[in-house]
């Protein structure tokens, strides 16, 4: 491995508020709302409004994104990236509302390796609710867990595989699981030697006495639609002896699609982070 000085990082972070398309009652692109991008070279940039409303159909009183990358200070630490999505007061058709959603990630890639470090600290839902009923969450933070020593991926992660296979376990038992539910949570990594792509939530369940059902962390309401709450996509790619070069950790803290009167697709909270270095 080349001295840590002749290494350079590229920093990689973005995040959005909102972001989607509407089909009814009105069809209108909702384009990334507080949109904020991190320059390769690293550094802060920030956005915060006030009192978005989109006709009748959702709404917020106030909400900011913020994303960061620099090297860490400390002696032996590499460079580290945060990405924050906030939303207060979120409403969409008095349905679905909550005080404050926040999805957070930061991460950290070593000076000798590429596999990062990940955590989610300060994501959290702070009194969602559905149909005025409160929304109890098992929500797990530590998901992925410690990053492995030897530099290895996510994908070979024995207590983050072992965590995913009872998520899935847990989705799957539900009786009348819908297909689309099915369809995205069944497959686990079988493979490091090539790229991979882990979708999963960091909610193991939801639960309440509001309408509709729960699977896992997707809840299916009449007459409304379908919540996915926490969804996390993590990529693993260009590999090298069995490394990941790159890692992708995508999370949307509310991913709504609606079949009701409001029909499209809207996600809710969205940051992501994909920094690389070199060589």
């Amino acid at each position: 491995m080349p001295e840590e000085t002749e290494r350079e990082h590229f920093y990689y972070a973005e995040a959005s508020a909102l972001a989607g398309e509407l089909r009814l009652p009105l069809v209108q692109e909702i384009k990334p709302q507080l949109y904020a991008k991190l320059p390769e070279r690293g550094g802060y940039l920030s956005h915060r409004a006030c009192e978005y409303q989109l006709e009748g159909v959702i709404s917020f009183r106030s909400a900011y994104t913020q994303v960061a990358g620099n090297r860490d200070l400390k002696p032996g630490h590499g460079w580290s990236t945060l990405a924050t999505s906030s939303i207060e007061d979120l409403n969409v058709l008095d349905v679905v509302t909550a005080d404050r959603v926040v999805g957070q990630l930061s991460t950290e890639h070593p000076l000798v390796g590429y596999v990062p470090k990940v955590t989610f600290l300060g994501t959290r839902f702070e009194n969602l609710r559905i149909a005025g009923h409160p929304v109890k969450l098992d929500l797990d933070p530590n998901l992925l867990g410690e990053k492995l020593e030897n530099d290895a991926g996510y994908g070979s992660h024995p207590g983050f595989l072992e965590r995913l296979a009872s998520q899935f376990e847990r989705i799957g038992a539900n009786s009348g699981l819908p297909g689309e539910v099915s369809e995205r949570y069944n497959r686990l990594p079988s493979s490091t030697d090539a790229p991979e792509s882990i979708e999963c939530s960091l909610v193991n369940q939801a639960e309440g006495s509001f309408p509709g059902r729960c699977f896992g962390h997707v809840i299916d309401v009449p007459d409304f639609g379908r919540i996915y709450l926490a969804t996390l996509r993590l990529e693993q790619s260009d590999f090298q002896n069995g490394v990941p070069k790159r890692t992708l950790i995508n999370l949307t803290m509310i991913e709504l699609k609606l079949g009701c009167v409001a029909n499209g697709s809207v996600g809710i909270g969205n940051p992501i982070v994909n920094g690389h270095t070199k060589p």
